[in-house]
């Protein structure tokens, strides 16, 4: 043991110190590490404390965190279902509203289509009306071509006044009180005579059409034109009123009067407002100038006379109808007056038959009252009760 084994700086160890020396250094290593250990060991106490806690406070952070998914999957679950359930009530209003949607716009697009439909209709009859109108409008428009070729020619246009003037006193009367060219005494012959009741004389009317000079009094466009066409216009009236006066008026064969007839209304309104002294100078040489509508109510008025003559001559027959239909009469009030006799009677003997009807049933009631009576007695007896006279029975009727 105190074998030296070396020396160091002088110094010799021996066994003995090197084995104390390494006996003390494991001695201080052990402790050493015992008091590591013990110290790790509080520190792993420490941690597993901690570590604990952590793991408690990590347990309740979970439950916590289990709890709030919990309640956050009710609400998910809740708000799944009440999303479920507007999502299915959306669908449906979404689908009723389609529905209706295409309903209203299937209507919609029914009645468009039958309101277009019916338009097409009337389009199509208003169109058949316009080629109706246009077709007339074409044969009007050749009708006014050959008018104005009528109006053109001096006699078709007085065959046009004349045409015209027969129709307007055909319309208005009868067969045998005119007469179309009327031979007169002199030779000439007028357009129409009128023949007025009671009376052999015929009133004239002849037709004039003085177009050349109202067409070219119209389309003056000067005063000096104007008053040059003025000119015509009155030579040519009253070139007509003289011929008239001369050729139609014969005393003693006819009227005192001759109408002149001007087959245009305007005219005869033209006349009277730039001819007005020609037109009086006509009426003083007896002869009138007659519009359409003045030449109608000279034709009503005659008819007015023809009526009033026919009346005249049907009065005594009137008369005599008059006296009959008065005994008619009077025969009708005597039967009016029996039939009311009648009625008067025939109601006395309804009232009559209804008293006797009323006497009947008041005498049945007695007797049904008096049946009633004898079946409500109790018999008293089984003797047979007397005989009841019939003149009791039936309440004292003979």
């Amino acid at each position: 043991m105190s074998e030296i084994l070396f020396a160091i700086n002088g110094m010799n160890v021996t066994l003995g110190m090197l084995v104390a020396t390494l006996s003390g250094l494991a001695v201080a290593l052990l402790l050493g590490l015992l008091f590591a250990q013990g110290r790790q060991s509080r520190t792993r106490t420490l941690e597993a404390q901690e570590q604990s806690l952590r793991v408690e406070e990590l347990q309740q952070q979970l439950f916590e965190l289990l709890k709030a998914q919990s309640a956050t999957t009710g609400q998910v679950q809740f708000l799944a279902q009440g999303f479920g359930n507007k999502q299915e009530e959306l669908t449906r209003t979404v689908n009723e509203r389609l529905d209706a949607v295409t309903h209203r716009l299937g209507e919609n697009m029914t009645k468009a289509a039958q309101a277009t439909s019916e338009g097409l209709s009337k389009l199509h009859e208003r169109l058949a009306v316009v080629d109706a109108a246009q077709t007339r409008m074409q044969e009007l428009t050749g009708h006014m071509v050959t008018l104005k070729d009528v109006l053109a020619n001096k006699q078709a246009r007085g065959a046009f006044g004349q045409g015209r003037m027969e129709a307007i006193v055909a319309d208005g009367l009868h067969k045998n009180a005119y007469a179309f060219q009327h031979t007169l005494s002199n030779g000439k012959r007028p357009d129409c005579a009128i023949f007025l009741p009671g009376d052999d004389r015929p009133l004239a009317i002849d037709a004039k059409f003085p177009l050349e000079a109202i067409t070219a009094f119209r389309e003056a466009q000067t005063e000096d034109l104007r008053r040059g066409a003025l000119a015509r216009l009155k030579q040519d009236i009253n070139k007509h009123v003289n011929d008239i006066a001369e050729r139609y008026l014969v005393p003693g064969e006819t009227q005192d009067i001759a109408l002149m007839f001007v087959p245009s209304e305007s005219v005869y309104a033209e006349l009277h407002e730039a001819c007005d002294d020609v037109l009086q100078k006509a009426f003083r040489q007896r002869v009138i100038l007659v519009s359409p509508s003045l030449l109608m109510l000279a034709i009503q008025v005659v008819q007015a006379i023809v009526r009033d003559a026919q009346m005249r001559d049907a009065a005594e027959k009137i008369q005599v109808e008059v006296g009959k239909l008065v005994e008619d009469v009077g025969r009708l009030r005597d039967r009016a007056v029996k039939l009311q006799m009648h009625f008067a009677q025939a109601s006395e003997d309804v009232g009559q038959v209804l008293i006797s009807a009323e006497k009947v049933s008041k005498r049945g009631g007695r007797i049904q009252s008096l049946e009633l009576d004898e079946d409500a007695q109790p018999a008293k007896s089984v003797e047979k009760p007397p005989a009841v006279p019939l003149q009791l029975k039936l309440g004292g009727r003979e």
